[in-house]
Formats: C-alpha cells, sequence, structure tokens
C-alpha cells in the first residue's frame, strides 16, 4: 500500500471510531468526547477524565491505540486492522479498553 492509501484509509478509519463512538453515545449511556487534531484522535471519558488516544503511524502504516491499559499497534491486512502481537481485532479490541476505562459497555463496529 502506497503512503498516500495508508494516509486515506487511516483517515477513513479515525473518522469510522469517531461516528462509531458519536452513535454509542446518541444511544446509550456512554459519555466521552472525541476531538481530532491531524492523525490523532482523542477520545476523553467524562466521568473520569481519563483519555485514549487513537493514532496513524504513516512510516509503520499502523495505528497505535494508547490506553490505561496499555499501548497497542494495529496493521490492516486488507480488510480489517489487526493487533500485530496477537491477531486481534481492533474495533473489538477498542470497544472492550473504552468499556473498562469509560465504566459504560460498549460495542463498536467498522
Amino acid at each position: 500500500m502506497t503512503e498516500t492509501e495508508f494516509l486515506d484509509l487511516a483517515d477513513a478509519t479515525l473518522n469510522a471510531i469517531e461516528s462509531a463512538l458519536e452513535k454509542a453515545c446518541d444511544d446509550g449511556d456512554l459519555d466521552v468526547e472525541c476531538s481530532r487534531s491531524g492523525n490523532v484522535l482523542e477520545i476523553e471519558c467524562i466521568a473520569n477524565g481519563s483519555k485514549i488516544i487513537v493514532n496513524s503511524q504513516a512510516p509503520m502504516q499502523e495505528l497505535w491505540i494508547a490506553a490505561r491499559s496499555g499501548g497497542f499497534h494495529y496493521k490492516y491486512d486488507g480488510q480489517r486492522w489487526l493487533n500485530t502481537r496477537d491477531g486481534s481485532e481492533m474495533y473489538a479490541a477498542l470497544s472492550e479498553i473504552v468499556s473498562g476505562q469509560s465504566g459504560v459497555q460498549v460495542a463498536l463496529q467498522a
């Protein structure tokens, strides 16, 4: 994948995550605030002020997530973003991360 293709995919993915979180807030008890600056999406859990950061790393062609539970790297396999260590899918993992950090169960989907 070219750098331009990666940047387009990463941008679309960050937009999709932000939209999914906004929908989850509208549909339930989740209370997070998303803010975007370039290739960085900051997700703030309002109840406790904690943050989750999702950003793209163009040189590695990866998306990285930083949260209380740790740091995670995801690479696109042509269909989905997979963890470079354990092969877990990013949206499922992000659902667990947001649920654990916010205290509200959420299920994000691509």
